[in-house]
């Protein structure tokens, strides 16, 4: 578990919740900045196939990627509760905004951090390094995300670079 998670058990934090590919995931609602309808996303050619392309948002150029790809799964089928959720991550400290596209966004969960279970070390269908924890809710499980990791202008740079170079 990150170390900057203490298992207080008044400890609570609150986490945006989304479904991809029919699995719930949630992501730390202090880097959300907001949540947008998915439209007008230009694409940009020679991407890796996460990055969908780039939009603008209020003057703002913004680049979106497909979240369920990053998760080596089939890309996201654009559909009516299809969204981006505009995140703001943190990056040689700098705030760089980053777009995700989500099947659908369900909730702002509060969630305890002491009801918070280590990922998994097995098993998981995403790498182990993105995931937070996993917490029941009792209705399901909801894959808590690393938004640092998961969206990491670092790796994500690499990897453009490199297909740009080939």
């Amino acid at each position: 578990m990150d170390e900057s998670f203490t298992k207080d058990p008044l400890s609570h934090q609150h986490f945006l919740t989304f479904v991809l590919r029919d699995e719930c995931f949630g992501i730390s609602i202090s880097a959300v900045k907001e949540i947008i309808e998915y439209d007008n996303v230009t694409p940009i050619p020679l991407m890796p196939e996460f990055v969908k392309g780039v939009l603008n948002l209020r003057g703002e150029v913004v680049p979106v990627i497909d979240l369920s790809v990053r998760f080596n799964k089939a890309p996201t089928e654009i559909q009516k509760r299809t969204c981006i959720v505009i995140l703001e991550i943190v990056f040689e400290e700098q705030t760089v905004t980053i777009g995700a596209v989500v099947d659908s966004v369900s909730e702002v969960m509060e969630i305890n951090m002491d009801t918070i279970e280590p990922a998994p070390t097995f098993g998981a269908r995403i790498r182990a390094q993105f995931i937070l924890g996993v917490v029941n809710t009792g209705d399901q499980f909801v894959i808590l995300l690393r938004g640092e990791r998961v969206l990491s202008v670092e790796e994500m740079t690499a990897v453009i670079e490199n297909v740009v170079e080939k």
